[in-house]
């Protein structure tokens, strides 16, 4: 079965749907099979996303790609800094 992918904006407001059917009594198991989603995703969704706002979870996701880019650029200075240490003492 073919993997279909959800934007925040979709995610958030099948998290909000499936909480206004959670308040009726409804149980997860059938809102997920409405939504067409598993309850892995569900529960992890809620994890991620749960009680975020639309520009709060865009904010989250430009953080974690700033953060990865930095790290990307921390470990590659690392990298260099090792290699020239190295070539510096005279191990070639």
């Amino acid at each position: 079965m073919a993997r279909k992918r959800y934007t925040t904006e979709q995610i958030i407001s099948l998290l909000r749907e499936a909480e206004v059917r959670l308040g009726r009594g409804e149980t997860i198991g059938g809102i997920c099979r409405s939504l067409s989603i598993s309850e892995q995703s569900y529960y992890r969704w809620r994890r991620e996303y749960g009680g975020l706002k639309l520009n709060q979870a865009k904010r989250f996701k430009d953080l974690e790609r700033e953060n990865e880019r930095l790290k990307k650029a921390v470990s590659e200075l690392t990298l260099d800094k090792l290699i020239l240490k190295e070539a510096a003492e005279g191990k070639y």
